[in-house]
């Protein structure tokens, strides 16, 4: 039994996973907002000490950026953790057991390739586009990690090099400056978007119309305008992307998971029409394209396999 860790912004979960992958036991807390690290430490131990007894290792998965493999965190939504030895801690917690650790994206995709859509594909990207956008990449049936575990972190391809919004990074035009799910809200806010408007009737995503990536998702499927033409500029971001990663990759598969994937064809169509343009090589012409499988259990089932496949 794995002790799988899945650690964001807003949520903090740990789950009993077997060795199928199947997650049978489940406890999830808020992350404490503006909270010091000891604080944020408390409250995930308090998750851990539930599930503690009889596991036989502990898989993280967890936002960047972050020391890897020996796991000093310092994630962009969690700022009450700079450079904080998560691992080193979990390990003090958890002697003689592999402690493994991995960003949350890289974990998702891992998921989709044991678990998910990916089952049986030995070269693909995994991807989730959410807060942010990131990457996991696996070829030839293993992760790969990178000099400094960070091989697949597709957000920061430059799909607008003329004019492109800024991003976090410091750069220009990156995927994720278009495609994040705040970023796409703030666009479509700006030409007059009204969350939930076209959706309100349906019951999909209602979140009370929050301004978030689902409810422009809900929106874009219920026929609005704007959020149509939301999704149309991430589509096409994505599929600049993808083709780019595909002709560096010889990929067979991405699958995309986050909020913003449940808007179906608003988001695909444009996508593959962009991704056809741009993916020009003979080889390339085989990749498809697929909506994650696992939801948010994604990410604990991707901090499992950290462990049963012995990646650092």
């Amino acid at each position: 039994m794995i002790l799988a860790l899945d650690i964001g912004g807003t949520k903090m979960a740990a789950a009993h996973v077997d060795h199928d992958g199947a997650v049978l036991r489940t406890l999830r807390a808020a992350t404490p907002q503006d909270a010091d690290a000891e604080t944020l430490w408390k409250t995930l131990a308090g998750l851990v000490e539930p599930l503690a007894a009889g596991v036989t290792g502990v898989g993280i998965g967890c936002g960047g950026p972050m020391t890897w493999p020996s796991g000093e965190v310092s994630p962009l939504n969690i700022p009450g953790w700079r450079d904080f030895p998560l691992r080193a801690r979990l390990s003090g917690r958890f002697p003689g057991l592999p402690v493994r650790i991995h960003n949350d994206a890289v974990c998702v995709a891992l998921a989709e390739h044991w678990r998910g859509a990916g089952r049986g594909v030995a070269d693909m990207l995994g991807m989730v586009v959410s807060t942010g956008v990131g990457g996991g990449l696996i070829l030839g049936g293993r992760l790969i990690d990178g000099g400094t575990g960070n091989a697949g972190h597709i957000g920061h391809i430059v799909v607008e090099p003329d004019g492109g919004p800024p991003c976090g990074c410091g750069g220009h035009g990156c995927l994720e400056a278009v495609a994040r799910g705040p970023a796409l809200t703030e666009w479509a806010l700006a030409r007059g978007w009204t969350p939930g408007t076209a959706s309100a009737g349906d019951g999909l995503y209602r979140e009370d119309r929050a301004v978030t990536g689902r409810a422009l998702a809900a929106d874009a499927l219920a026929g609005d305008e704007v959020a149509l033409a939301a999704m149309r500029r991430a589509g096409r971001a994505l599929g600049i992307a993808i083709a780019s990663a595909t002709h560096l990759c010889d990929l067979d598969l991405v699958t995309i998971g986050g909020g913003l994937s449940q808007a179906g064809e608003p988001l695909f169509g444009p996508l593959e029409e962009a991704l056809r343009e741009h993916a020009r090589m003979a080889f390339a012409h085989r990749l498809r394209v697929l909506p994650a499988a696992l939801g948010q259990e994604a990410g604990l089932v991707g901090a499992a396999a950290l462990v049963l496949t012995e990646k650092r």
